[in-house]
């Protein structure tokens, strides 16, 4: 397992049960204790967690969203051929709404050298594609998110709904029982006029937030043209871990292109 990948379960482990303890995940991933001890620092930077003797506490809420910084050590190459696979399917001249979060800032990443017109409420992806001269960049006002620097409140939500757009990229927090949500309020407010606004809605999310939930509602998965994700098997059906078997049928029911990465 690689380093990223490594300290992406650390954190899994802290969330679902509050510690770690060294020996156990050196033991559980066959590396050294220094290893362990070295991704549980840079855990503790984000701050993610807090060192204590023998291991890491949490310092996150169960349910609560981890820091950006954080987020961004979970699944970086899952999260950036979903980036990919979901700007392959933004045709040249459109314009789009783009999300904020870290699975959107990959789909930021890929949209750039393209001819478009992107209004970013993320200033992580207005900064990354600011200075590219072929992206066209609108920028939502409103309250900024401390952390994720993304925006929220009436002003943003104002700003969005006096414009249209082609295509909305939309992230999320949480995928249970096929209901899709955010931790917070504002953002919830915030993914519902996006898709308020746009004639196509793709939503973005890696296979980790199959099976979780979050404290505000945005929409049903179906209520999307389009689910970009990954981990899904060579004959259609859920790998472990990833999409449940039952989603799938009800996707392709409901008529919503499952595009995997």
């Amino acid at each position: 397992m690689q380093g990223l990948e490594r300290r992406a379960a650390l954190l899994r482990a802290l969330q679902d049960y509050g510690r770690v303890d060294v020996a156990e995940a050196a033991r559980r991933f066959g590396t050294a204790e220094m290893t362990i001890r070295r991704d549980l620092d840079a855990l503790v930077a984000r701050g993610a967690a807090r060192r204590v003797r023998g291991g890491a506490v949490s310092l996150l809420l169960r349910g609560e969203e981890p820091p950006f910084a954080v987020r961004s050590l979970a699944a970086p190459q899952a999260k950036a051929r979903i980036g990919r696979a979901a700007a392959a399917l933004v045709a040249e001249g459109e314009s789009v709404v783009l999300d904020g979060g870290t699975t959107a800032l990959e789909v930021a990443r890929s949209l750039a050298g393209r001819r478009l017109t992107v209004m970013a409420v993320s200033m992580h992806a207005v900064g990354l594609l600011g200075a590219d001269p072929t992206v066209e960049v609108m920028v939502a006002g409103g309250q900024v998110r401390r952390g994720e620097l993304s925006a929220v409140g009436p002003l943003a939500t104002a700003s969005l709904r006096s414009l249209r757009f082609d295509t909305a990229i939309v992230g999320c927090c949480g995928l249970a029982e096929g209901w899709v949500s955010a931790h917070d309020l504002g953002d919830a407010e915030i993914k519902r006029t996006m898709l308020e606004v746009s004639a196509r809605r793709i939503l973005v999310a890696d296979s980790s937030k199959w099976g979780r939930s979050a404290t505000a509602v945005v929409c049903r998965v179906e209520d999307f043209d389009a689910v970009v994700t990954d981990g899904m098997a060579a004959d259609g059906m859920a790998a472990d871990g990833a999409v449940p078997a039952a989603v799938v049928a009800a996707l392709r029911e409901a008529n919503v292109e499952l595009v995997t990465a």
